[in-house]
């Protein structure tokens, strides 16, 4: 029976990671900075901030786990606008912590949650946060050898109540208070995946070899509208639910795709006239004599 740790595994996703995991037999230990009694009796749990790396080396200390997922950190987009410094924190060198101590228990496979906003120029910090993980973890990989799979996720969403949980959140809107509001035009893409569908396939990942070391995107099969949906929600609500359209700024989110290029440019500054080489390497050799004596 293999050993998997999870990071995180109390919030939107891990719970239902943590789930399928239990339902294929591996032994499951959390890691998270909330508590809950859900998985009491079947998953171990350990409270650990992953900012913390005492916190992080801790648990690494309770068992030998062959897999490790990390889902914990900022996953709210609009969240991780207002706290920059904490979503760096979080999503960056909190992950470090872990490959850390991945590293030195030998870790078989390091799975990371990552985002489609990882290859975006929208998604501000939480997309730049996501995309310095990433290319982190490949680093360690090259250095070390640890093996990973980077799971991009799309637009998950489920009927359990979570801040980064946009779905609900609407659905929930919608019931309480008759309105949908969108700061956007409706035009918007998205390919929505049920938490329990993502979290199947975030399983699959470490059961075939096919998917070592690759990024692999995680999303649904089904493109949608924001509009289709606000009205597939008002539909079953019997038309009683307000939409209303701000085209206020939706700046920070994709419309169509999170994908984005953007080459890089730069200008070449030449000092005129200059210090030639010579006479540089000249200055530095008088400077090493006089410091010397």
């Amino acid at each position: 029976m293999k050993q998997v740790l999870v990071f995180g595994g109390h919030g939107f996703l891990g719970h239902y990671l943590v789930e399928e995991l239990l339902k294929r037999n591996y032994k499951v230990t959390v890691a998270d900075i909330s508590e809950n009694n859900e998985f009491e009796g079947y998953a171990d749990f350990i409270k650990c901030d992953i900012l913390s790396k005492e916190d992080v080396t801790n648990v690494f200390s309770q068992s030998d786990f062959d897999v490790v997922y990390n889902l914990a950190g900022f996953a709210n987009l609009d969240n991780a606008i207002k706290f920059p410094i904490k979503t760096i924190e979080l999503n960056v060198m909190g992950n470090m912590y872990i490959l850390e101590e991945c590293i030195k228990k030998g870790v078989a496979n390091f799975v990371y949650a990552s985002s489609a906003y990882a290859m975006s120029n929208k998604g501000s910090y939480y997309g730049i946060s996501k995309l310095a993980s990433e290319k982190i973890i490949e680093e360690y990989h090259k250095r070390y050898n640890l093996p990973f799979v980077i799971l991009r996720y799309g637009s998950v969403y489920s009927e359990r109540p979570y801040d980064n949980n946009y779905v609900y959140n609407l659905v929930k809107e919608a019931v309480l208070n008759k309105k949908i509001e969108h700061s956007g035009s409706g035009e918007e893409l998205r390919e929505y995946i049920h938490a329990s569908d993502a979290a199947k396939l975030s399983v699959d990942v470490i059961e075939s070899d096919e998917f070592n070391n690759l990024h692999v995107i995680l999303t649904g099969t089904e493109r949608m509208k924001r509009s289709d949906l606000f009205n597939m929600i008002n539909e079953i609500m019997n038309d009683k639910v307000d939409i209303v359209y701000n085209n206020s700024g939706y700046t920070n989110h994709y419309k169509f795709t999170p994908y984005s290029f953007e080459p890089s440019v730069s200008k070449k500054l030449i000092a005129n006239p200059h210090i030639d080489m010579g006479q540089g390497l000249l200055e530095c050799i008088r400077s090493v004599h006089s410091n010397e004596e």
